[in-house]
């Protein structure tokens, strides 16, 4: 018994590579399962975002960061929340200033309904991406958190441990290119609190 364990035959052999092959045939170019993303969902609090498949299977998850203040859903125009809700990723961007990015499809007629019944504007183009291609446009809230004197490279690095956005959802560059690669549009999402 030993001796089979330490010398397998080469027919063991044949097998555990066929097994092997056949699994590494399964997956595509990223590490994913040849199934088809049937919708994302998102749990904001647990900072994570799904890739579902039709048997309600999970893909894959990755660890995300969001708007500045994510408790709660989105109401208006610079509140940094992250909607919630039920919405359509409906648009690819490959050229976005954050990388690349889908289009969430907030705010959806009730979003709007109830910002008109409160005199606010809902706000929109709120995003899925990747990480800023610069950083200009988030200079001051840089500076507010003791990121402002730091290279790009670092800003990149130490943004992954924040909600840094104003109600988008992000994840890093390498991520959203995997993401971006399997889902097609339109694609629901789901967004919980």
């Amino acid at each position: 018994m030993v001796r089979q364990i330490l010398n397998p035959s080469s027919k063991e052999i044949e097998v555990k590579y066929l097994i092997l092959f056949l699994s590494l045939l399964s997956l595509s170019e990223h590490g994913f399962a040849s199934e088809k993303v049937e919708y994302v969902r998102v749990y904001k609090s647990e900072r994570r975002l799904e890739l579902i498949s039709k048997n309600e299977e999970i893909i894959k998850s990755y660890k995300i960061m969001l708007g500045r203040n994510p408790v709660g859903h989105k109401e208006k125009e610079g509140d940094n929340k992250t909607p919630e809700g039920t919405y359509t990723l409906d648009i690819k961007n490959s050229k976005s200033n954050f990388f690349k990015s889908l289009h969430i499809s907030y705010p959806n007629f009730k979003d709007k309904l109830k910002a008109k019944l409160r005199g606010d504007d809902p706000g929109g183009s709120i995003m899925l991406h990747g990480l800023p291609n610069d950083f200009t446009e988030m200079n001051d809230w840089l500076n507010s958190v003791g990121l402002g004197d730091l290279s790009d490279d670092l800003v990149r690095l130490s943004l992954l441990q924040f909600d840094w956005t104003n109600g988008c959802i992000a994840v890093t560059d390498e991520e959203i290119t995997e993401i971006y690669d399997h889902i097609d549009v339109p694609t629901k999402i789901v967004i919980k609190p």
